[in-house]
């Protein structure tokens, strides 16, 4: 079958495909980590914990609903709560997490610290881009602040894992041609992954972790 009609037909079997309900919602985290790139105001913020290595689950966050994410040039990630315009105006939360157990925690000014330089660590995917044949590709079913067990995705026989520089884990499943990748890519739609799409392999393969 050639490409073209490959295309079609899978356009055609989406939109007659009944919507399935999100196969990995029981994986997904409702913390919000958000990642800081640029020191602006406001300047003061609440340091809860400061790490060599992102924490590798989403409990540890339990008790906070959003984060920030400060990836410093000294070697630590330091996670925050709050953006205050004065260190008078974080005292109460200060007192509040201290309340919940997070007896280390203190007032930053985050004008005393340097962050690492993220520019050109975004890895974004042209997901409408038609495959070429002669290239490799893999399939991403699923992306996740946090990681999870492949063993999750039973559907499928040998599932990797990608960790990338935007600190988002990546989980694909294939290496097939771009002649035949898009067959591939409907089946596991098919299978209640709506939302995989292609990704070239060169682009992931040195940042495999399983």
């Amino acid at each position: 079958m050639k490409l073209r009609e490959l295309l079609i037909l899978t356009l055609s079997v989406l939109y007659l495909a009944p919507v399935h309900a999100d196969k990995l919602a029981h994986l997904r985290s409702s913390r919000q980590i958000i990642t800081v790139d640029q020191i602006s105001a406001p300047y003061y913020t609440i340091q809860v914990v400061a790490l060599k290595e992102p924490p590798q689950n989403a409990e540890f966050f339990a008790e906070l609903n959003e984060v920030y994410e400060y990836n410093c040039n000294d070697g630590f990630v330091r996670y925050t709560v709050g953006r205050y315009a004065s260190f008078g105006d974080a005292l109460d939360d200060l007192n509040i997490l201290k309340a919940k157990g997070y007896q280390d925690a203190f007032i930053l000014n985050t004008r005393k610290i340097s962050i690492v330089n993220t520019s050109g660590s975004s890895f974004t995917v042209d997901k409408n881009q038609a495959p070429v044949a002669g290239k490799r590709y893999t399939i991403q079913i699923a992306a996740f602040r946090f990681p999870v067990y492949v063993s999750e995705f039973k559907e499928f026989d040998s599932v990797v894992e990608y960790y990338m520089a935007d600190k988002i884990y990546r989980y694909c499943v294939g290496d097939y041609d771009g002649s035949e990748v898009m067959a591939e890519l409907l089946k596991v739609r098919e299978r209640g992954y709506q939302n995989a799409f292609l990704v070239p392999i060169e682009k992931y393969a040195p940042y495999r972790i399983e």
